[in-house]
């Protein structure tokens, strides 16, 4: 799945993100001054101050890849104890101050950490909605068994079946007109599903 591109522009073939260092030198040398505006600044300041509070996100094993101070980390899992707003609003604010004394090569491993989380979190969901469609087309129809056991050399079909038929035996309502509910094998089938699917992608043979 491709990531979602950045905004930004393209100057003599180099792409330069919006609100990037770069794109922050290039509007002042198109001001014909070296000087930070005001705006530039303020509007530097936000998106350190955004970016910071992103930090608060990031994946244990993606903040352990960043070049950033000790102070900074510490300053960013004091952050995430905080429960109280004033608290931890002065204690976002000290992170944006510790952000914006970073390198600007630094900023840049952080915003490609963070697009790397996001990127994974995208795929997880889009892999949970795959599973979530194939259980439900598995439920519906014998068909789409056949279909899936093509598609899924590895998968076990005398197991599949199985929690089909029975997740198919809870879903009939004990007396007319009352509510569906979905046992065990419901929960089991989209597990197996979730788990092959995975298995699939990473041939390169997805359903």
């Amino acid at each position: 799945m491709s990531r979602k591109l950045k905004k930004g522009y393209f100057v003599r073939g180099e792409f330069v993100a919006e609100g990037s260092e770069r794109d922050l030198q290039l509007k002042r040398e198109l001001k014909g001054s070296d000087e930070p505006s005001r705006t530039d600044l303020k509007r530097e300041s936000t998106e350190l101050q955004k970016l910071g509070e992103d930090l608060l996100t990031l994946r244990a094993d993606l903040m352990a890849g960043l070049d950033l101070s000790e102070k900074l980390k510490d300053a960013v899992i004091e952050a995430r104890r905080i429960t109280n707003f004033e608290g931890r609003r002065r204690q976002m604010q000290f992170i944006g101050k510790l952000m914006r004394q970073l390198d600007p090569a630094v900023l840049e491993t952080v915003r490609a950490a963070l697009s790397e989380q996001d990127s994974g979190s995208a795929h997880e969901k889009l892999m949970l909605h795959l599973a979530e469609g194939w259980r439900e087309r598995l439920l519906q129809s014998d068909d789409a068994i056949g279909e899936w056991l093509g598609k899924c050399a590895a998968a076990d079909a005398q197991q599949l079946r199985a929690l089909i038929r029975q997740a198919r035996k809870d879903a009939v309502p004990e007396k007319p007109g009352a509510a569906v509910r979905h046992g065990r094998a419901y929960r089991e089938l989209f597990s197996l599903v979730r788990e092959q699917l995975s298995d699939t992608v990473q041939t390169g043979q997805a359903p």
